[in-house]
């Protein structure tokens, strides 16, 4: 096949697609046997999309007359999907470090929340932070992601709660969808917490009446593009009642329902989830067995969460359960002032070891099923013909190590790829040429 094409990655050791058949999502049992193939190699075309998938030597006489703005010789070494990160709250200025030593002598979540920790520390720093300064920190976040592995991240608002700052937050996240080489799912969050001074009824009609109606005319008149909204349900914060409003005029938008459910209590967030027909639903520490056949028989993803339970010392939601099921589970990093983690193959050994998955599943949870939470499985999470060029590179003869070698990424990723272009390259590999 003559002609110029972006990219050929060939001779790779393994090129793990993940899946082959245009499966929207993998469940367990898909997820026991990841589609893989060996000596293989890829083809990625000008406008950044999979353009051929196979064996190196039918790629090479199938493309012998083409010219590629890159080649990449992959042998002795595993090309994987880019990673997808389902859940995180990178938008935000000050640091909450001082609230480590407090979780570690024991004080739990609400009690340093109702101490003026918590979200509302954070709430009180973003608001007073400009625009400038807050994508400044986010772009250096999101690159911190890339270098990781992660090429789709979802991004919420939410360190606002009110109608200015959560703006100013989304207005962020819109810059660097259309700056930076890096998926990004941005999230509307404005029902994060409940601000100062606020009841969560008031909290929850100026959401409904004020926030989502400004929201709508500035997605219509295409200045901010948001994919998701986004509530925490939860005891003390919003309860079922207010999440379900919030949600339906969300999803009333046009908006797919993506939210924070059950986790430090039960809350029947996974049923409601599942009648309202939610996307996907994060955390469910504290998910009921009627929670999980709902959500199961809705095919509404489940977005695990093992950073958040490890840092917060909860116990692990029920992963195992779950996948024998049925439920589509993904994973996130939950990366935000209070569980702050940039990679995602950390969080996938982390769901090995404390929730009981196996590498395929942790691996198909990271990919394909966390672009299906997003609503992107369509286009990203798999390497098949016709979806973007999204890549992570590693070098290793097994892709296994990537979770194998926890906190071991940084020396592992030779190259991250999105959209055929090198937009991440370890030093060891030379000089960039592209990006």
């Amino acid at each position: 096949m003559a002609g110029r094409h972006r990219l050929l990655l060939e001779n790779a050791q393994q090129l793990v697609l993940v899946c082959s058949r245009r499966e929207e999502y993998l469940q367990k049992d898909g997820a026991a046997s990841l589609a893989l193939l060996q000596d293989a190699s890829l083809v990625v075309g000008l406008d950044g999309c999979i353009k051929a998938v196979g064996q190196a030597d039918a790629i090479r006489n199938q493309f012998s007359g083409a010219t590629f703005e890159r080649v990449i010789d992959c042998s002795g070494k595993c090309v994987l999907p880019g990673l997808v990160d389902a859940h995180t709250h990178p938008v935000w200025a000050g640091d909450r470090v001082h609230e480590f030593a407090m979780k570690l002598a024991l004080a739990s979540y609400m009690e340093i929340h109702q101490a003026g920790g918590g979200i509302h520390f954070t709430v009180e720093h973003t608001q007073k932070a400009s625009e400038e300064e807050l994508f400044s920190t986010f772009k250096h976040r999101l690159e911190r992601m890339r270098r990781a592995g992660s090429t789709l991240v979802e991004c919420k608002s939410g360190y606002g709660l009110n109608l200015e700052t959560e703006l100013k937050m989304l207005r962020v996240i819109e810059r660097a969808k259309q700056s930076m080489d890096i998926g990004i799912s941005s999230t509307y969050c404005g029902a994060h917490s409940v601000p100062k001074g606020k009841t969560a009824t008031e909290a929850t009609d100026d959401i409904i009446n004020n926030h989502l109606p400004k929201l709508k005319e500035l997605i219509l008149s295409g200045e901010i593009h948001v994919n998701n909204i986004d509530v925490f349900c939860e005891k003390g914060v919003f309860d079922l009642d207010s999440t379900r409003r919030i949600l339906q005029a969300g999803k009333d938008i046009g908006l797919q329902i993506n939210f924070h459910g059950d986790e430090l209590h039960p809350m029947k967030s996974a049923e409601l989830g599942a009648e309202l027909g939610a996307r996907a639903i994060s955390h469910l520490e504290e998910i009921s067995d009627e929670g999980i056949t709902a959500m199961a028989r809705a095919k509404c993803a489940a977005v695990l969460l093992p950073t958040t339970a490890y840092m917060l010392r909860l116990k692990q939601p029920p992963a195992r359960k779950m996948l024998e099921e049925g439920v589509i589970v993904a994973l996130g990093s939950d990366f935000n002032p209070n569980a702050y983690c940039f990679s995602m193959p950390m969080v996938m050994h982390l769901a090995c070891v404390n929730m009981k998955m196996s590498m395929n599943e942790a691996l198909a949870a990271a990919t394909i099923n966390a672009a299906y939470a997003l609503g992107k499985s369509d286009t990203h999470g798999s390497i098949e013909t016709g979806k973007q060029g999204d890549l992570v590179i590693i070098n290793s003869s097994r892709w296994e190590h990537l979770i194998y070698q926890f906190g071991g990424h940084e020396a592992l990723i030779d190259y991250v790829i999105v959209k055929g272009k090198v937009v991440y390259q370890n030093e060891r590999c030379g000089t960039m040429s592209s990006y």
